[in-house]
């Protein structure tokens, strides 16, 4: 089963049709979906997703652009959700120096404290990185922790800099820009990089693979990025599905949260979203 490690269901874009997707993405081949905050605002909405959905995971934070809303009160409610049953990361966090919305010394005050706290909680980290490739890798050493996975979301540098991650023990996410033409680095870094070390992700609304390029995105769409990665790794779409399934599965530690009697991924019913 398709395995959408990076969704965002709590965007106002789904809310005409959220419950009838979300009942869909079963019927065509999609077992878990984990939905990412991005926001404080957000993570309450992932959080409701979360209780409703059984196959729905979600992760908790506060992306770059937003950072302005965190303070030492803010921060302390963000932690209490972190440690809620089916949050099972810390994202998406990061450096956002495209769109420059807060001040870049903010920015890695907040990034360095979210990775902090994903310490502490043995949490895995979404890292959203833009623009901000030198500044991202140093915080990243210099805060490297072997225990706590890391994935780079929406991986967008160069194949050099994917190897530096890759030796770190990080994984790659991956989604419908791989399925661009002009994506050369992209493709050059799939191929590069073991399948073992790459999530497949929507980044849903956004991103939609060719031939959806420009329309709202969502995670039955993740086939086409899974034909695209088998393409570029000469194998096929079924056994990259299959491993990226492997490596979500292993990095959000869904086993042993199953195993310690958490929440089924197994789709149910599913009461309307508020």
């Amino acid at each position: 089963m398709i395995f959408d490690s990076h969704a965002h269901y709590d965007d106002p874009v789904f809310n005409e049709d959220r419950e009838e997707l979300l009942a869909s993405l079963n019927r065509s081949g999609v077992g878990i979906v984990v939905n990412v905050g991005a926001s404080l605002e957000g993570t309450r909405r992932t959080l409701r997703l979360t209780e409703k959905y059984p196959f729905v995971y979600g992760a908790a934070g506060v992306h770059p652009d937003g950072v302005g809303e965190l303070n030492e009160d803010t921060f302390a409610w963000l932690a209490e959700q972190c440690r809620q049953e089916k949050i099972v990361a810390v994202g998406e966090i990061g450096l956002d120096y495209y769109w420059n919305k807060e001040n870049h010394e903010v920015q890695k005050k907040w990034f360095v404290r979210q990775l902090a706290l994903a310490r502490e909680l043995s949490l895995p980290v979404i890292v959203h990185s833009r623009d901000a490739a030198a500044d991202t890798m140093e915080i990243l050493k210099r805060e490297y922790n072997p225990k706590v996975p890391v994935v780079i979301h929406c991986y967008s540098y160069s194949p050099e800099m994917a190897r530096e991650y890759i030796k770190m023990g990080y994984y790659l996410g991956i989604g419908g820009v791989v399925t661009f033409k002009n994506a050369r680095k992209l493709k050059e870094t799939v191929r590069e990089t073991p399948l073992s070390q790459l999530l497949l992700e929507t980044d849903c609304p956004y991103l939609a693979p060719v031939p959806f390029r420009g329309k709202r995105n969502d995670s039955r769409n993740l086939t086409y990025v899974a034909e695209a990665v088998a393409e570029l790794k000469h194998t096929t779409a079924e056994e990259v599905i299959r491993v990226t399934e492997e490596n979500a599965r292993r990095f959000y530690r869904l086993e042993r949260r199953e195993a310690d009697g958490g929440t089924s991924s197994n789709f149910g019913e599913s009461a309307e979203y508020h």
